[in-house]
């Protein structure tokens, strides 16, 4: 279905684009996978607000982005996404500073951090990763409705392999916190909520796409021990080994999301996982590859979406 792959760049994905006109808006586009997203769709025309919660960094990259591509279309948006006052005042001011948003990336994530919990005492991936993006996308809906392209890209991970969401325990309360468990889970929400993103939302035009980066050195990896770090490049060796890939670049890491934000294969569809380019394929066996069926199922999506609106207070239908 695709002409691209592994290799592809965010260049290469968005070769003969023109994003004149749209606005794109990407949750930790301040540094890795969103920087380059940013600099990447910001090269082809479109104009970018970058998110995060440090603006010295973000006024940081906005200028370089500016410089690298020549476009000054390119704005700074502050958000913390583990905190839901904040994320709420950010979709009020959203709306007010902006007429739409053809593209949501959301990008943020925090990756294997020791067991800390949100400012509203979620435990702290799940929280992030999940339920802040969730209050968030509910709060730009609006614009999103309001866009040309209406495509929601929500950065999971083959790390989704690795567990399902507890429904009765998301938190930790009542079992062993396991830093990679809890990747896992919210690995997975990210998924489920693009299922349940396109089952509300796809008559609206709007789509949802969840996409795996691949194995990419980033600053998401700063909680990561060296022991960590040396079991994960063991793995992906074991992988390559076997027919699988070894670690992609950062525009390489980027591709997948900026392909899956702007491919003309996608019109239309939605609710779907995306690696390397392309439409992974349910598969409950293959460890380099593929999306678990727990991911995809319509009925987690709906429990999922019922314990985040329960979780948050947010009630967020079409």
């Amino acid at each position: 279905m695709s002409d691209f792959g592994f290799e592809s760049t965010t260049d290469e994905v968005l070769e003969g684009k023109d994003l004149t006109g749209k606005t794109v808006f990407i949750t930790g586009g301040n540094s890795g996978l969103g920087r380059e997203s940013a600099r990447a769709m910001a090269a082809k025309g479109a104009h970018v607000v970058i998110a995060g919660r440090d603006q010295a960094k973000l006024d940081e990259a906005a200028a370089e982005i500016k410089s690298e591509t020549g476009n000054n279309a390119i704005e700074t948006f502050l958000v913390d996404l583990a905190s839901l006052d904040s994320v709420r005042a950010a979709g009020k001011t959203a709306n007010e500073r902006f007429q739409k948003i053809d593209i949501l990336l959301n990008n943020a994530g925090v990756m294997a951090c020791p067991q800390d919990t949100t400012a509203d005492g979620f435990e702290r991936q799940f929280g992030t990763n999940h339920l802040g993006h969730f209050v968030l996308t509910k709060g730009l809906m609006p614009l999103i409705e309001k866009g040309e392209d209406k495509r929601i890209v929500n950065l999971s991970s083959r790390g989704h392999h690795i567990d399902q969401v507890h429904f009765d325990d998301p938190n930790f309360d009542n079992r062993e916190y396991d830093k990679w468990n809890s990747y896992g889970q919210a690995k997975t929400a990210n998924v489920l909520f693009s299922v349940g993103l396109e089952d509300r939302f796809s008559d609206k035009g709007v789509h949802a796409y969840a996409v795996h980066p691949g194995g990419i050195q980033t600053n998401l990896g700063r909680h990561l021990s060296e022991e960590d770090i040396a079991n994960l490049r063991k793995r992906m060796e074991s992988n390559a080994g076997s027919g699988g890939m070894t670690f992609k670049t950062i525009p390489q890491g980027a591709a997948t999301q900026v392909w899956a934000a702007t491919a003309d294969e996608l019109e239309g569809r939605g609710g779907i996982y995306c690696e390397d380019c392309h439409v992974a394929e349910v598969d409950d066996e293959n460890p380099s590859g593929g999306v678990r069926s727990y991911a995809v199922d319509k009925g987690n999506a709906d429990r999922l979406w019922a314990l985040s609106e329960q979780m948050t207070g947010e009630t967020f239908s079409a």
